[in-house]
């Protein structure tokens, strides 16, 4: 504990400039793979704290070397979203940006990576400033394009793993729509995976006064959407856990005119690697045999993107997390997260280096405000205690590994 309150010690003159750059970054947010000035404020800090950095596959990672000991990795994700903010703040984004369809689309921090980044950051300057109360090599990584599922893969591409000195064991956290400054852990799988595809399945073209000559894949979507339903509610073991969701079906240009396609966009979560083979193979051949049924002219297409890995915290670095979260915020600030059914691409890193890992959550919401959930256009956590909380975790779970009075 008194190594914490060390590095902790700095933390008026930490907590001033952090809230000035979150302002800054929540008001001028970057869409996924263009984290440019992000990632040059993230490299320009570091540098000046004394961390060797790196620009890796379109991230930054800062790494302080500390005498020998454990090798920590704490990560943060940088990107924002296409989501026009209406929370009204005063520092509330009003940029907007051209995505990858050639939309204008307004971009904000609706899920939250302006705080991750700031609280690492400032546990960054805070460790650097008291390299005396611990020892062994921080690594803090700020990742690009969380929010599609590529910026992990990116990172590790472009030979992360070699570049980086081996972790002993990496962390990552996320503000939620919880109460401000409760820090919430779970051991085992806490995060779900993700999987979307896009699925495409043909019909014949036809005059709409003449559906006798066509193949109509409007109604045939109809009946895939329908009996995906099934895949949960009765091929899946109750108290399994499985999500299959259709979040998008377009057909067709003119209400007196059966296309000659259809596209489904299908989201799937699970937590069981066994469950989501097995969801995912039902999706495909109820496709396949809808298809077949309706005398489809051609197979459907299956394209799998933004896949997301299962999050699954080891018991054991868990454990001890939660033990040092406890030790310096309090019983009562602690709490049990629970399963999430939000997904994350954080455990590619660790799983890639073969080390263990835990991810936690930081409450973001402030005693009467309203606690709209991530991605939602008004969701705006509370610049404190959030910021407090989510610094104080990353220093709080560091010297679990690093502190010298281990």
């Amino acid at each position: 504990m008194t190594r914490i309150t060390d590095v902790l010690g700095r933390m008026d003159r930490t907590r001033a400039w952090q809230e000035e750059l979150y302002t800054h970054l929540h008001a001028h947010p970057e869409l996924s793979s263009h984290e440019v000035e992000t990632a040059a404020e993230v490299s320009r800090r570091l540098e000046a704290f004394g961390y060797e950095v790196q620009r890796i596959g379109g991230g930054v990672v800062g790494v302080l070397v500390n005498g020998s000991g454990h090798t920590v990795l704490t990560r943060a994700d940088m990107d924002a979203l296409p989501v026009t903010e209406l929370t009204g703040l005063p520092y509330a984004s009003k940029v907007t940006a051209v995505d990858e369809a050639g939309a204008t689309v307004g971009v904000s921090h609706a899920c939250g990576h302006d705080v991750h980044v700031v609280a690492l950051l400032g546990a960054a300057e805070l460790l650097a400033g008291a390299r005396d109360a611990w020892s062994g090599t921080f690594t803090a990584l700020f990742q690009p394009a969380e929010e599609t599922a590529a910026g992990a893969r990116a990172m590790l591409e472009d030979g992360l793993t070699d570049r980086v000195p081996r972790p002993d064991v990496a962390f990552g956290q996320h503000v939620l729509n919880h109460a401000a400054g409760v820090v919430g852990t779970q051991a085992g799988p806490v995060l779900s995976a993700g999987d979307s595809i896009r699925i495409t399945v043909f019909g014949k073209g036809s005059h709409g006064s003449m559906p006798h000559l066509g193949v109509d894949p409007v109604v045939l979507a109809a009946s895939i959407v329908l009996r995906l339903q099934t895949i949960v509610a009765r091929e899946t073991k109750p108290g399994e856990f499985a999500v299959v969701t259709v979040g998008s079906s377009t057909a067709g240009t003119k209400s007196n005119i059966i296309a000659d396609r259809a596209v489904l966009l299908v989201n799937v979560r699970t937590y069981d690697l066994e469950v989501r083979d097995r969801v995912l193979g039902s999706i495909e051949r109820i496709v396949r045999a809808e298809c077949e049924a309706s005398g489809s002219p051609e197979p459907p297409t299956f394209e799998y993107y933004d896949q997301y890995p299962l999050t699954d915290n080891d018991p054991d670095v868990t454990a001890r997390l939660t033990d040092a979260f406890r030790d310096h915020f309090g019983e009562g600030r602690v709490v049990t997260l629970g399963r999430v059914t939000a997904s994350e691409d954080f455990s590619r890193l660790p799983d890639a280096f073969g080390i263990p890992y835990s991810y936690w959550g930081v409450g973001g919401f402030a005693p009467g405000q309203q606690p709209y959930p991530n991605h939602s256009p008004y969701f705006a956590p509370s610049i404190q205690p959030t910021l407090d909380a989510g610094t104080e975790a990353i220093v709080v779970a560091a010297l679990a590994y690093l502190g010298k009075d281990r």
